[in-house]
C-alpha cells in the first residue's frame, strides 16, 4: 500500500511536469514566426473572432506578417509598422517573402560583396524570397533575379 501511494504521488508529479512543460513549450512555439498573406485583400480585426470589427484591411499579397500569438483559428500579427490585429489563418501561408529595410539595398548577381550589382531596392520594397543561405537571400523583385543581405531583410526566410 504504501509503496501504491508513492508511486501515485511520483506519478502525479511527473504528469504535472509534463503538462507545466506542455503548456510553456507550446506558447513558446506558437510565437514569433512569419506567414505571408495569402490574399489582395486580408481583413484585420480586433479580436480573434469574426464577430470582432475590422480593426484595418491589408491589401498587399505576400505581404510578411510576425504571428505573436494564437487563438483558436486566428493568429494575433503585428506588421513592419507595428500595427497589430487578428486574421483568420485561412488568410495566411507559408510562402516566404520579406520586406527590405535598408534604402538602396544592392541585389547582386552572386552572395558575395563583391559580385556584379543588379539592381538598387528602396527601403519598404517587398520582395520573394526563393532559398537563402548563410547570411544571403536569393530573392526575387520586380523581375529581377539576384542575392541581397539577409540584414537587410524583415520577413520569413
Amino acid at each position: 500500500m504504501y509503496l501504491q501511494s508513492k508511486l501515485n504521488s511520483g506519478f502525479a508529479l511527473l504528469f504535472s511536469f509534463f503538462i507545466f512543460f506542455y503548456i510553456t513549450n507550446a506558447s513558446t512555439n506558437e510565437k514569433d514566426y512569419f506567414l505571408t498573406l495569402k490574399n489582395n485583400k486580408v481583413n484585420v480585426r480586433q479580436g480573434p473572432s469574426f464577430d470582432y470589427p475590422i480593426k484595418f484591411i491589408i491589401k498587399k499579397k505576400y505581404l510578411p506578417v510576425k504571428i505573436i500569438d494564437s487563438y483558436d483559428n486566428f493568429k494575433k500579427v503585428i506588421d513592419i509598422n507595428n500595427n497589430s490585429g487578428w486574421i483568420h489563418v485561412s488568410q495566411l501561408f507559408k510562402k516566404k517573402s520579406a520586406i527590405n529595410i535598408k534604402n538602396n539595398s544592392l541585389i547582386l548577381s552572386q552572395p558575395k560583396i563583391y559580385s556584379k550589382p543588379i539592381a538598387k531596392l528602396e527601403k519598404g520594397r517587398l520582395v520573394l524570397i526563393k532559398k537563402c543561405k548563410e547570411n544571403w537571400c536569393k530573392i526575387n523583385a520586380d523581375n529581377f533575379l539576384g542575392w541581397i543581405k539577409k540584414e537587410n531583410l524583415w520577413g520569413r526566410f
